[in-house]
């Protein structure tokens, strides 16, 4: 009940079409059930009668298969919105810019984050750093969010598990508690 009565909100980022879409962003991708761990943590969260705020990305670029006019806008089948749920969106890597969300979660009295969704090293490192740097707990869900292989500056392919990893590690401890779904539903089941 501890965990339950600190009133945490569930922010499930980017967990749109465009990333079941094998060529979106890159080759080769980790966490391949991220989008399935998401859709249970959102279950397991609507169970408890919890506060969820979806957010998903709106890319100005209209070539973008995030972009509002394309198929991959729309949220992952996994973590459709409720008619009662807050969807915000956005246009930048971070939840908080430009959606009020700080705000929202004033007036609802929440200072405990549960953040999951795509992709580890952008939207869910900015948002999380950020929710760390206006004072919310922050838990960041390791196995709901996933990497794609990117080059480095020397054009050389690094892998998305390096890049996942060294993500997870930058985000640990300064910014985030870093538990695993399982780790989850044991402070949600703990009553």
């Amino acid at each position: 009940m501890e965990f339950i009565s600190k009133n945490p909100a569930l922010i499930i980022i980017d967990v749109q079409k465009a990333f079941l879409e094998k060529d979106y962003p890159g080759i080769k991708r980790n966490n391949i059930n991220a989008e399935l761990v998401c859709g249970n943590i959102l279950n397991k969260w609507r169970e408890n009668d919890l506060n969820v705020i979806h957010v998903r990305h709106s890319s100005t670029n209209p070539e973008s298969k995030l972009h509002k006019s394309k198929p991959g806008f729309e949220f992952n089948d996994y973590v459709k919105p409720k008619n009662n749920e807050i969807v915000l969106t956005k246009n930048v890597n971070s939840a908080f810019i430009g959606t009020g969300l700080d705000e929202i979660l004033k007036n609802l009295n929440i200072n405990t984050l549960v953040i999951v969704g795509m992709t580890t090293n952008h939207c869910i490192s900015t948002t999380v750093r950020m929710a760390g740097n206006l004072g919310y707990e922050t838990f960041l869900i390791s196995d709901s969010t996933a990497c794609y292989n990117t080059k480095g500056l020397d054009g050389i392919e690094i892998d998305c598990e390096i890049i996942y990893e060294a993500s997870i590690a930058s985000l640990s401890g300064e910014f985030a508690e870093i538990i695993s779904s399982r780790e989850l539903f044991e402070l949600l089941n703990d009553r």
